[in-house]
């Protein structure tokens, strides 16, 4: 289990490099001049000039990611002399909007994302898999047709919709809910699960109906297999053979769709963010879209990527501990 999770670690690592490889490529080879993104319209050439000699643009290419990589990795200085600036490690740059440190922003924002994410994550988990399962038990019984038309129905949702149709009818024609709004868990846990319940809710819908459908298509292929036959076939309670038998098996895709979900959502929810105007790290992206704000785009690029990667390790590591075949066929 250690050389397995060794390397796990390692593809991880050069995943997380040949993507800081891609961000740098997006950046420095886009057509717009970063230094006359950086200035703005109304720069002079000389300012210009001044800035490419800040963010190294003048240098070579190789000497330039260099640089970049020695940032995200360990920090590093622009400029020279009394003009010189440090960002501190990981130094994903400094936004041309706010002169901030991308990587304070993405930090400041990431507690409103970790937020939304997880509770959604434990709510279409619970609620998906939940119903997925008693569905392929009960194949083809009126459970499982409204199950599965609820499940359709959810994923045919889009996400902004559902949010307006919740703030209209939970905030402003019932009154029962606040609207949503960045609130800490450790400061007033009840507001912060006020707030939070519409972006749970909304995401979950989505999900939900997913996880539901592809639970029940694993666990009925999973109760069809030999081995489950064979521990009905001694006698076995029902209970142990679908807890024990068969739904550990059905549960392996799940896992694995699970944990890619789940660090696409702790990089931001980008509409749900928006449409409920969440300061999460989605609508820091939505923001620095519409605004043509590059390096904190691409710190927002990396940082969901590195989520992503991190997140498949652990779903590598889950997915040995449920089928330890998985550790010596790999």
């Amino acid at each position: 289990m250690i050389w397995y999770t060794l390397r796990r670690l390692g593809v991880a690592a050069l995943l997380l490099l040949v993507i800081c490889a891609l961000t740098f490529v997006i950046f420095y080879v886009m057509p717009d001049d970063p230094a006359q993104q950086a200035c703005g319209k109304a720069c002079g050439p000389e300012r210009i000039a001044q800035i490419r000699d800040t963010l190294g643009l003048d240098r070579p290419l190789y000497h330039q990611f260099g640089s970049y990589l020695v940032g995200v990795f360990a920090g590093r200085t622009y400029g020279t002399g009394a003009l010189s600036v440090h960002c501190g490690f990981p130094c994903l740059g400094f936004s041309f909007q706010t002169n901030e440190p991308v990587w304070r922003l993405l930090v400041t924002r990431l507690p409103v994302s970790v937020s939304i994410a997880i509770g959604a994550a434990v709510l279409w988990l619970v609620v998906g898999v939940t119903a997925g399962v008693i569905s392929a038990l009960r194949r083809g019984s009126l459970w499982d047709r409204a199950a599965m038309a609820a499940a359709l129905g959810g994923i045919s949702l889009p996400i902004y919709l559902t949010a307006l149709l919740f703030q209209y009818v939970l905030v402003i024609k019932l009154g029962w809910l606040p609207h949503p709004h960045a609130v800490s868990l450790f400061v007033d846990p009840l507001a912060w699960v006020q707030s939070m319940i519409m972006p749970w809710t909304t995401l979950a819908l989505l999900y939900a109906g997913l996880y539901a459908r592809l639970a029940r298509g694993e666990m009925v292929e999973s109760l069809g297999r030999d081995f489950v036959r064979t521990a009905r076939a001694k006698g076995l309670p029902e209970r142990t053979v679908v807890l024990r038998h068969a739904l550990r098996p059905a549960m392996t895709p799940v896992v694995t769709v699970f944990g890619m979900d789940l660090g696409a959502l702790l990089g931001g929810a980008l509409i749900t963010e928006s449409v409920y105007g969440l300061p999460g790290v989605g609508k820091l992206a939505s923001d620095a879209i519409n605004s043509a704000d590059q390096p904190v785009i691409l710190g927002v690029t990396l940082f969901a990527a590195g989520f992503i990667v991190l997140a498949n390790v652990a779903v590598d590591l889950v997915y040995a501990l449920l089928d330890p075949r998985v550790r010596h066929a790999t």
